[in-house]
């Protein structure tokens, strides 16, 4: 695996990233390099050197590796930062690939490669180790905001499709994403060499034992979490710019819109339509990206204090399903939340509406452990869908079988309306087992009934009493989503989705109601 990394560094560099003569416009140099992490652990890394810029000092890019992919990943993107006059280091993460020592889920030992890695360059390179930005895709964007936490060194963070709360995006509302943790054990045995914490999980996560699987990552979370270190980051002051995908089935945008507003340092958020790390992969190979190109003039700014603007842009862009960005002053500027109630499902059809007035005093009963045709789509595949080709997971909501799921409907709306921000849904339910997992989901129906999944999220009930009502205040994903006029709203929330590890028993059953002194609502912001 490390000499199939090697060779290929070796191939691109002669092929198209070889130095340009000092004498011609500026460019760069490339080298392989195997720069001693931390506790002297070997770190595969493809360093890129401005040529034709004079003799530096230039500011310093770190880019540690996606999970699974090795240091070639940002070398398209990084020879564009080499141009622009950034010494750039691309490095294959620790127990990936080229680089050794064990996979430690973004471990103290993986976070301190950034500081290794920045002090090598300060030796070897002509780095101005002063003016250090980190920066990633996935799981290199969350080693990035860790390493911010622990190196003040580093000015600038560039953190795309990552995470900052590691439980809220693996096992939300306690409803473990069983697609997407397969998908990375499977990926991170494939391409790297699992340490110990990773292999002692994945053994629980194999053999079924799914409780202990998630009390062990609930113990590893927490150093692994930039939500943990929040402070120590804002200390800091790097200058934060976030990007994710509204769709993303591994690490979703809510869990990051909530470190966003906790930050109190120069930050700006990206969010767009697609699935995990589509909306700037294309950027990292090279190719023309609006996120790498918003994402490459703040690091100027930040790292070179050019007066570029990058700065005054509002901090908050959105982008809607039509393609269409918009910007705000911050998250609780994107949308104002209205409220719709819930009432009583009736007719023949067993609909609720979703209406301006509380209704109280309701109940309605659905068998539980039995799925849908309402679900969140497949990881990896339905948001890429969505984000590259606007096909949206849908579903006909007549379809919907209401012995299974309860259905609640909006009126139609005279005008285009813009949902910008997080649904939130407050509901009371009453089960008859212990465990339940329920899945809200909120869609754009058109007049034939077919639905556009707009927003989901899982939650799922643990040592319920039995037949005792329990009040249930969650959030939806957060969305910027373009209704049409003539369109509607429908809420469906059923107790079984294929994406997750859902606890929901066949043969039991989940009432929904709304007491007199608390009712049931959908809470949409519009913008």
């Amino acid at each position: 695996m490390r000499r199939l990394v090697v060779a290929l560094a070796v191939l691109i560099a002669s092929v198209g990233l070889a130095p340009a003569p000092a004498q011609a416009a500026p460019g760069f140099s490339t080298a392989y390099q195997r720069i001693p992490g931390a506790g002297g652990t070997e770190i595969g890394a493809v360093v890129l050197t401005p040529t034709g810029q004079g003799a530096g000092p230039f500011p310093l890019v770190v880019m540690p590796s996606s999970w699974g992919v090795p240091n070639l990943e940002y070398v398209g993107q990084g020879s564009k930062l080499a141009k622009a006059g950034f010494q750039v280091i691309s490095y294959s993460s620790r127990g990936f690939w080229d680089s050794a020592g064990g996979i430690d889920i973004a471990g103290p030992p993986t976070v301190a490669d950034v500081t290794e890695v920045i002090d090598w360059a300060a030796e070897h390179t002509p780095a101005d180790t002063s003016r250090v930005a980190s920066v990633g895709i996935s799981y290199g964007a969350g080693i990035s905001l860790l390493a911010s936490a622990q190196d003040p060194r580093i000015k600038a963070v560039g953190a795309l499709s990552g995470w900052a709360d590691l439980i809220a995006s693996l096992d939300p509302n306690e409803t473990v994403n069983l697609q997407a943790v397969a998908a990375l054990l499977a990926l991170g045995n494939l391409t790297g060499r699992p340490g110990p914490e990773m292999q002692t999980l994945q053994t629980k996560f194999i053999s079924g034992d799914f409780d202990g699987a998630v009390a062990d990552a609930k113990a590893l979370a927490p150093v692994r979490s930039a939500a943990t270190v929040v402070d120590r980051i804002d200390a800091n002051r790097p200058a934060v710019f976030l990007a994710n995908a509204f769709e993303d089935s591994i690490f979703p945008p809510t869990q990051y819109t909530d470190f966003f507003t906790r930050l109190t340092g120069p930050k700006r958020l990206h969010l767009a339509h697609g699935d995990h790390s589509t909306p700037e992969v294309t950027g990292a190979i090279g190719l023309p990206n609006e996120i790498w190109d918003e994402l490459a003039p703040w690091l100027k700014h930040f790292l070179t204090g050019a007066d570029n603007g990058a700065d005054q842009e509002s901090p908050v862009q959105l982008k809607s399903q039509r393609n269409v960005w918009r910007g705000y002053s911050d998250w609780a500027a994107v949308g104002s939340p209205k409220t719709s109630y819930l009432t009583k499902p009736a007719g023949l059809s067993r609909t609720g509406a979703l209406q301006a007035n509380a209704s109280t005093g309701w109940s309605n009963g659905i068998g539980a452990g039995v799925p849908t045709v309402a679900d969140s789509g497949v990881v990896l595949v339905s948001g890429a869908l969505q984000g590259l080709l606007s096909i949206p997971v849908g579903v006909a909501i007549p379809f919907v079988d209401r012995t299974f799921a309860g259905v609640w409907s909006g009126p139609a709306y005279s005008s285009r309306t813009v949902i910008n921000g997080t649904p939130r849904l407050h509901v009371t339910v009453t089960p008859s087992a212990r465990d339940t997992s329920l899945f809200a989901y909120l869609y754009d129906v058109d007049a034939l009934g077919v639905g556009s999944l707009v927003s989901h999220k899982p939650y799922t009930l643990r040592g319920a009493t039995v037949g005792q009502p329990k009040t249930l205040d969650f959030r939806l994903e957060s969305t910027s989503w373009e209704v049409p006029a003539g369109h509607h709203l429908v809420l469906v929330v059923d107790t079984v989705d294929p994406r997750y590890l859902g606890r929901s028993k066949l043969g039991s059953t989940v009432s929904f109601s709304s007491p007199a002194t608390d009712p049931s609502w959908l809470s949409i912001p519009v913008a």
